[in-house]
């Protein structure tokens, strides 16, 4: 009876022979099944022993073959399996020993390389020299990744797996010696790899996290300046003949806009919007752009932030009280009774600042009825602050009459202070959270006159036929957000016919890159086109709007993010058992007092509005989660605050892990 070894795919099988044609042959095997076998794959014929038996012996025999004594009896040039079997075991090897120098010389590429057909063909010995390396480094690898899995089971965090923590969890290599081992250690104790890594003491703590994963995503290279110096204003401005205040909160440096009130009780008023003037000094592709255009915005958070451009700067162009500042200024020519807008021009000038007024100094104390008169008004610049408000009330409802209702500030604003706190938070602060309403008299005069001077800037830019970067949102149906752009186009949730930023310069790369543009118009006016730094279809707009899309975004996530941390540590601080809530959708409710939206079970079929008491059940700082359950449902009437909430949600957590413990083992180092 005639037997056969043939290779198939790689994978050695045998059987009896039951027929044979010129080129092929069929081949029953041990499990009954007929197989036919082209004869090119055909390696060796035998008689004896039955081909079970043969492929248990050769493979046997083949564990034993030294490849380095076999690679010492190979020949130097192209050789068959049959032929080494002679060579190292007996000149009259059999099919048995014939078949183990098949298995073998076949698992051992890096010392011999197939040429098909059984046929082989020794490897340099350099190259040998090198795969026996690699083969050795990776035995030292998967030892090395099994010693960390136990001492991150065992809850020891090993120093390589601690310095690459963020990287495992949110960037991975996943061929990485320290990735592996937290997932062979997960694997092991089946648990999450978060809570495995926080016991072995790879987190210092929630806030830490939280913090450091932002520096590692977005400033993996730190957040400290090179040295630079403010660039000088070489050109001499003139003096306004002004006296213009500030309003913003008292932790603001970066004062970038004031005001000003002129010819009040003549029946028509100057009204004056100042804007810090960087870009008089700082040029495209200097040093100092450069920084600003790679952090691209300030990013702010409670206690702390991470400014644009280094303070110094900051310091030589921020409007600061008792300077004559530098600033880029639309004067509007306002009729004092109708509050129509009949001109508006811009300068290039130096504006006296006389004061910085602060919000939560004077909110309190700046009230409707004292703009109104219809209570005292003592405080600073109060006839210029009562004619700034109506003409605020005035330019909101000619807005509302644009997009077709009236803006509804439902909610308040949440300031977040950290008691005692002067340097950078390391999340122990005790945590003061007070609130706002969005549209009070400062904030909504404030507001105003910024879209003023952005929607004016935006049309004088497109007159001047200069290119600026336009924010636009085409109607305030669902699902339609604000684009950013090159062109001017309606915003419909302004209700202004083109929207720029330009009045931030200090705090946003792309109001500095329009400021040029506009300092380019009021240097040059109709030829501006021809001046500005840059030009119609230039790629590098487009640039900068693509990496300040990104990058506003990230600092807006984390500054989300990092508010609901201190929100959920307010909770803690307080002892807060129950809080009241509103549902949004799908089991979401935001509370009525606090930035914080959470999920409920049981309210998921509720109505929009439906208030609710809910008991805090856990809080996880680390994915920034809230456990609630329901306690009651309250049946008044929902306040409007709470029925006409937007689902813009804070809700941030649990954390998306780029981790799977799916992933290949330990074994797999090399892979």
């Amino acid at each position: 009876m005639t037997y056969a070894l043939f290779d198939d795919a790689g994978k050695f099988h045998a059987g009896r022979v039951m027929s044979e044609a010129e080129s092929s042959m069929q081949i029953e095997l041990d499990s009954g099944k007929r197989v036919k076998v082209k004869a090119a794959n055909v390696l060796l014929r035998f008689e004896k022993p039955a081909p079970a038996e043969l492929i248990a012996q050769a493979q046997a025999l083949a564990a034993e073959i030294d490849l380095d004594l076999a690679w010492e009896f190979a020949p130097e040039g192209e050789f068959g399996f049959a032929d080494l079997a002679r060579d190292y075991f007996e000149a009259s090897a059999g099919p048995d020993k014939q078949a183990a120098a098949l298995f073998r010389l076949f698992e051992a590429p890096h010392y011999f390389r197939r040429l098909g057909k059984g046929l082989f063909r020794k490897a340099p010995e350099e190259t040998v020299k090198a795969a026996l390396l690699g083969i050795e480094r990776k035995k030292q690898l998967a030892a090395q990744i099994e010693a960390w899995a136990g001492e991150i089971a065992a809850g020891q965090c090993p120093a390589p797996v601690r310095e690459q923590l963020y990287k495992i969890l949110f960037r991975p290599d996943k061929n990485a010696p320290e990735y592996k081992a937290v997932v062979e250690a997960a694997k092991r104790t089946q648990r999450a790899p978060l809570d495995l890594l926080k016991d072995a003491g790879a987190i210092d703590s929630p806030y830490q996290f939280h913090w450091r994963r932002f520096l590692f995503e977005t400033f993996p290279q730190g957040t400290g300046f090179p040295a630079l110096a403010a660039p000088a204003i070489k050109e001499e401005l003139p003096l306004a003949a002004v006296q213009a205040f500030s309003i913003d909160d008292s932790q603001t440096t970066e004062i970038d806009d004031a005001l000003s009130v002129q010819g009040l009780g003549t029946g028509t008023v100057i009204f004056g919007i100042h804007i810090a003037a960087p870009g008089l000094a700082i040029q495209p592709d200097s040093p100092v752009d450069k920084v600003a255009r790679d952090r691209l915005s300030t990013v702010y958070m409670p206690g702390w932030k991470i400014t644009m451009l280094p303070d110094e700067v900051v310091q030589a162009y921020t409007l600061i009280e008792g300077r004559d500042c530098p600033a880029v200024s639309l004067y509007a020519t306002v009729d004092e009774a109708t509050f129509e807008v009949r001109a508006v021009e811009t300068k290039l000038e130096r504006v006296p600042i006389v004061a910085n007024l602060r919000h939560d100094q004077l909110d309190d104390v700046i009230t409707e009825a004292s703009l109104a008169g219809e209570a005292p008004a003592d405080y600073a610049f109060a006839t210029e602050l009562a004619f700034c408000w109506r003409f605020a009330q005035a330019l909101k409802a000619a807005r509302e009459v644009v997009r077709g209702k009236p803006e509804n500030f439902n909610r308040p604003d949440y300031n977040f202070r950290l008691e005692g706190h002067t340097a950078e938070p390391d999340g122990s602060e005790r945590v003061q959270i007070t609130t706002r309403r969005r549209g009070a008299p400062l904030d909504l005069i404030v507001s105003e006159a910024m879209i003023l001077a952005n929607s004016r800037w935006g049309g004088w830019l497109a007159e001047c036929g200069v290119p600026g970067i336009y924010r636009s949102q085409a109607s305030l149906l669902p699902g339609i957000k604000v684009r950013m752009g090159t062109k001017p186009a309606p915003h419909a949730g302004m209700g202004v016919a083109q929207y720029t930023w330009a009045t931030s310069p200090l705090r946003r790369y792309v109001d500095l890159v329009n400021q040029w543009q506009i300092i380019a118009c009021a240097r040059h006016g109709r030829t501006a086109a021809l001046a500005a730094p840059f030009r119609p279809k230039d790629a590098s707009l487009f640039s900068v709007i693509s990496g300040f899309d990104a990058a506003y975004s990230a600092y807006n996530d984390f500054q989300h993010g990092i508010e609901r941390f201190w929100t959920l540590r307010w909770i803690e601080q307080n002892a807060v058992t129950e809080l009241e809530a509103a549902v949004m959708k799908g089991g979401l409710v935001r509370a009525e007092t606090l930035p914080l939206v959470f999920r409920v079970p049981g309210t998921e079929d509720w109505p929009r509005g439906a208030r609710l008491r809910a008991r805090v059940a856990g809080i996880d700082l680390l994915t920034l989660d809230l456990h609630a359950t329901l306690v009651a449902r309250i049946e008044d009437e929902p306040p409007e605050a709470v029925a006409e909430v937007d689902d813009e949600a804070e809700a941030v957590g649990p954390l998306t892990l780029a981790i799977d413990v799916n992933d290949a083992p330990a074994g797999d180092a090399g892979a």
